[in-house]
């Protein structure tokens, strides 16, 4: 007769970071000064071990477990540090929504602090997973400004690619295409079914080709559209649906 899977537990403050209720630091925070229950018992430590789906976390007298699951897409300004902190005091895109009533979000997938554009955020971390795992091939479109020009036989390069020594891997492009070109710049659209550090900027970096603006313009079917700079909308039901399918 075969045995149950066993059990897999999570420590509690991982838990309340999972289900999208605040992160993991904070959720140390409230632990620690004893806000937090498991089933109706009040739990001081963090590495406390909880079933999720099956405990009762509770915060404030309401249970966290069944946390709305918020979609949300940024079009973050150049400048800001994609992080909910950061050690040098820089200006973090959660700067983006202060004031707002918004639960705990975590970004999706990252844009450095020279990039700007379209940036996901959401609790929901199977989603989010789903979107920047290298498995699931979402498309993501660039629009970038360039020093100077290339012809068709450098873009043909950029699309066949280099090797990084530095990340380990090989880097090139889905698609390459010019958008617009001037007498000094041009400004390239560039897709990638993957994601690495600097991945854009590396790539060009390596045939010599300035990097002067980047901008993600689209995620999947998702567009960044009309919607300012530095600000927030929630994704309607049928944008994140269609993401989904994409998956």
């Amino acid at each position: 007769m075969s045995q149950p899977p066993p059990t897999t537990r999570t420590g509690l403050a991982r838990a309340m970071s999972k289900l999208g209720f605040c992160s993991r630091s904070r959720a140390t925070e409230l632990i620690r000064m004893g806000k937090v229950q498991v089933n109706h018992v009040v739990r001081k430590n963090p590495e406390f071990p909880v079933v999720l789906k099956k405990d009762i976390i509770i915060m404030d007298d309401v249970s966290i477990n069944q946390a709305k699951q918020v979609y949300v897409m940024l079009n973050k300004p150049r400048g800001l540090v994609t992080s909910a902190s950061d050690e040098l005091g820089r200006e973090t895109v959660y700067s983006c929504f202060e004031g707002s009533r918004l639960p705990h979000l975590s970004p999706v997938g990252r844009l450095d602090k020279a990039s700007e554009g379209l940036l996901l955020f959401t609790n929901d971390n199977t989603w989010a997973d789903a979107i920047t795992n290298p498995d699931t091939h979402v498309d993501k479109t660039y629009h970038v400004q360039i020093g100077g020009t290339v012809d068709e036989k450098r873009l043909a390069q950029i699309r066949q690619g280099v090797e990084d020594e530095e990340l380990g891997g090989h880097l090139s492009a889905k698609a390459v295409k010019i958008l617009r070109a001037g007498e000094k710049n041009m400004w390239l659209e560039v897709i990638l079914d993957e994601g690495r550090n600097r991945h854009i900027r590396r790539l060009l970096e390596a045939f010599n080709i300035e990097v002067l603006r980047l901008m993600r313009v689209k995620i999947g079917t998702l567009e960044l559209g009309s919607l300012p700079k530095g600000k927030w909308r929630e994704l309607s039901k049928n944008e994140i649906a269609k993401l989904c399918v994409q998956m």
